[in-house]
């Protein structure tokens, strides 16, 4: 954030009219000093998890006292793993990445403010006496000493009293000066306190960007979980009625290959018949033929087991998935409603 701010310091003892400016400015000051060094800001100058701000120099010398292990950048080659050092100020815990102070936030506000503050400092002798030899071009031997506040601007007395500005509203220019320098003394304590707050604001919705990110994996990782275990359910019941068929399938197949085996035994018994029945035929006694006959008679009279044409059918183990297809493909989450952003 770049602030093109312009301010000139009180005098050096901070009295006389408009003294409520120097008060101001005095707070300021102290809101630049740095906690561990108690001198300005230096730059770059970062901004703790605590919205406190350091030089990142004291921060990193706080931060090596703190952690006398953690290696620096670019040292050995060795990764760094992070540590922690307390607030000077409020002494809460700062925990930081591998980066070190370095992986911190600049403050880049309170370096502008820095900044414009010691020019203006460094211009300030300059500038009152400037301000003091400033003589008016159409009076010159008239100092400018009012301002004009219907035209807004700088003037002197004779200019009031008989020149353009005889018929505006004036006012003494020390007040007018002291006036917008306290006022602009203000906003930038006022900025100081919002960057505060805007920065306050941006760690909470780094928090909510983290928290997001944790919650989202942690659902996805329990949705995977809840469709493995579908999975494993389906997967169990299959065997199960695999099982089943399997289990019919070859109780009708080891009784369809007795019967097989049995008709083999019975086709071989006929031939071997049917070859005593043609060695009878050439039997000329008549009362043995009649015995012989008998008993061939009687033995291929035996009736053979065959199982019926449905016996053959395995269409009772069909099974009805649609109804199940329908649920799955119609599963939500518990609410039914949910954030599409």
């Amino acid at each position: 954030m770049n602030f093109a701010l312009s301010f000139k310091p009180p005098s050096a003892g901070r009295s006389g009219p408009g003294g409520g400016g120097g008060a101001t400015m005095e707070n300021l000051e102290k809101q630049l000093i740095c906690p561990v060094c108690l001198e300005m800001f230096s730059k770059p100058v970062v901004i703790l998890p605590c919205q406190h701000n350091l030089c990142r120099k004291c921060a990193n010398d706080i931060f090596q006292s703190a952690n006398p292990l953690w290696h620096s950048r670019g040292s050995s080659g060795i990764a760094a793993s992070g540590g922690r050092f307390r607030c000077p100020s409020c002494r809460h815990e700062a925990v930081l990445d591998r980066h070190g102070v370095y992986g911190l936030q600049r403050n880049l506000l309170v370096e502008n403010i820095i900044d414009i503050y010691r020019q203006q400092e460094t211009s300030r002798c300059v500038c009152v006496c400037e301000c003091q030899q400033l003589m008016c071009e159409e009076h010159e031997e008239e100092k400018i000493n009012i301002y004009c506040l219907s035209c807004q601007t700088p003037t002197c007395s004779m200019c009031k009293v008989f020149g353009q500005h005889k018929d505006c509203d004036v006012a003494p220019l020390s007040s007018v000066y002291m006036r917008q320098k306290t006022d602009l003394s203000d906003g930038i304590a006022i900025l100081v306190a919002s960057n505060d707050h805007i920065q306050a604001v941006i760690s909470q919705m780094e928090e909510m960007y983290r928290t997001v990110e944790e919650n989202g994996q942690r659902q996805r990782e329990q949705l995977e979980s809840h469709f493995h275990g579908l999975v494993a359910i389906l997967e169990e019941r299959k065997q199960e009625l695999v099982g089943l068929i399997s289990k019919q399938q070859d109780n009708k197949l080891k009784h369809v290959r007795s019967l097989i085996r049995r008709h083999g035994d019975h086709l071989e018994a006929a031939v071997t018949l049917v070859e005593s029945a043609i060695q009878s035929m050439e039997e000329l006694h008549m009362p043995l033929f009649i015995q012989v006959s008998n008993r061939l008679a009687r033995s291929g009279a035996s009736d053979m087991e065959r199982p019926e044409l449905s016996y053959q059918s395995m269409s009772h183990f069909v099974i009805d998935t649609d109804d199940l297809a329908d649920m799955l493909r119609n599963m939500d989450f518990c609410s039914g409603t949910y954030s599409r952003v």
